[in-house]
């Protein structure tokens, strides 16, 4: 099992680097944050730029993978972004993960003045941006040409990446999904998976969906050729009602679930002062004592 915190973009320099650091101190094995404009009841407060937040981390740390949790093609446009993240794994030394999933219907779906988008055209969206981040980050090193495509979404004309990600042939996705159709391209393009399980009405049920959740990315997995006990699975734990930092024994009732259906890593946010995830650092810190026995 590995373990992973969500840094929320919200802290000023130093501040936020500190818990940067803090999270490879203490253990963890990846470190994330969101990619949003903005976000849900956060919305009034401070909310950094993820690319700026995960380089200048990669500065101050040394071991710790660093990822999106995850980015979308809500405010993205695949040329423009490949060359960020391919900028920022270089920066990294091959540390990023990158973290993609359709978008969501809050802040960053209209923000630009974009059109509602129904879940069919929000997935065939999210398809085009993945198979073109995946042409752009592969792009032959030294090669003079460049890509072109025309989508329904996007569309590119000769664009270079003039730099590649430092992983080859590029850094791995984590894809978040879902649904059936959504499983099967996580399936082709993804080193990994990742959910929070969806929204039902108690805890149980929570733990029952994921179990469905797990079995139909296995069929999808089968169907791409691929061998499932070979493929990441990523559990955002605060997908439960229950916040998993509450307490040790918390955390670690829910690692040990997290185990019998199957996962291989799972991820917290870190305690925040007040509000949504509110906790405390001695918590988290009693949290990272454990981890080599979770492990």
């Amino acid at each position: 099992m590995r373990f992973g915190l969500v840094i929320l973009p919200q802290y000023e320099w130093p501040e936020a680097g500190r818990r940067w650091r803090q999270a490879e101190e203490l253990g963890f094995d990846h470190a994330w944050t969101y990619d949003h404009l903005s976000w849900r009841g956060l919305a009034g407060e401070r909310w950094h730029a993820t690319v700026p937040t995960l380089t200048a981390a990669a500065m101050v740390t040394e071991r710790i993978r660093l990822g999106t949790f995850v980015a979308s093609p809500n405010y993205r446009h695949p040329v423009p972004f490949a060359k960020d993240v391919a900028t920022l794994d270089q920066v990294s030394g091959g540390r990023l993960i990158l973290g993609l999933g359709s978008g969501g219907t809050g802040f960053d779906a209209h923000v630009l003045g974009q059109s509602e988008l129904s879940a069919r055209e929000r997935f065939d969206r999210f398809h085009e941006f993945t198979e073109a981040l995946d042409r752009l980050l592969r792009f032959e090193r030294g090669s003079d040409e460049g890509i072109s495509y025309s989508g329904d979404h996007f569309s590119a004309v000769a664009a270079r990446m003039v730099g590649a990600p430092a992983q080859e042939p590029r850094m791995p996705f984590l894809m978040a999904a879902n649904g059936p159709r959504a499983m099967r391209l996580a399936a082709r393009y993804g080193s990994g998976w990742v959910t929070t399980g969806g929204e039902v009405e108690s805890h149980a049920a929570w733990w029952a969906r994921l179990a469905e959740l797990a079995a139909r990315l296995d069929d999808a997995l089968v169907a791409e050729g691929r061998a499932p006990e070979e493929f990441d699975r990523v559990l955002s734990l605060d997908g439960d009602a229950r916040y998993s930092m509450t307490s040790a024994a918390a955390f670690e009732d829910a690692v040990g679930r997290a185990r019998e259906h199957g996962f291989t890593d799972v991820v917290s946010h870190g305690p925040r002062e007040h509000g949504l995830y509110a906790g405390h650092q001695a918590v988290l810190e009693e949290i990272a004592s454990l981890l080599p026995a979770l492990r």
